[in-house]
């Protein structure tokens, strides 16, 4: 199987393969940030911000990830980036992470529908079996949302990753399996806003 890439879109984002027409939109998103990134690795400082999502640009043309740059569709704006990782099409499997919005979009339904894009595109088009998520142990913030999302919590991977500080990262796993999808599509689609985005 093929990872194709497609625009995804919804009422309130759209998801369009990352690019570096995007770039000058994500960090001016990031700018308007400040200090809304504790738990992503390499989103500290404005140089590493850049490299961080050129390193997603040059990933997605080597077929290594599929990154999306995420556009309110209001207004046109680029208010932040997500994208599939660690595919395994032998085994059809991916994950969804590297996440971050703009903190003026925060808590607009925008990610949650972003989120929702990404599960149809990977359970409906690609047909995966399984899709991943990780996150920082002490991320209480990204655990809630991922169970409330209805992810399966799966365990902990101990002393798996190293934050910028040098300290031990645990990553607590989640997944979704297709047939617990069209449960979570409904529990998302009646959370989302009614009306304007």
């Amino acid at each position: 199987m093929a990872f194709e890439t497609a625009v995804l879109s919804g009422r309130i984002v759209r998801l369009e393969p990352l690019t570096a027409a995007h770039v000058d939109g994500l960090l001016a998103a990031a700018a308007a940030s400040p200090g809304a990134f504790p738990w992503i690795i390499g989103m500290d400082t404005p140089e590493r911000q850049r490299a961080w999502i050129e390193n997603g640009i040059a990933e997605g043309a080597r077929g290594v990830s599929v990154p999306f740059a995420t556009i309110f569709q209001k207004t046109g704006e680029v208010i932040g980036t997500s994208r599939f990782s660690m595919l395994s099409p032998e085994n059809k499997r991916a994950e969804i992470g590297w996440t971050w919005l703009g903190r003026p979009w925060q808590r607009t339904g925008a990610n949650r529908e972003a989120k929702l894009l990404m599960l149809r595109q990977a359970f409906e088009i690609w047909k995966l079996l399984r899709v991943e998520f990780k996150t920082d142990s002490l991320n209480v913030q990204s655990r809630t949302a991922l169970a409330a999302l209805g992810a399966t919590e799966e365990g902990i991977f101990r002393n798996h990753m190293l934050r910028p500080d040098g300290s031990n990262r645990h990553s607590a796993y989640f997944s979704i399996l297709p047939d617990e999808f069209p449960a979570i599509a409904a529990r998302i689609e009646a959370a989302l806003p009614t009306g304007e985005p």
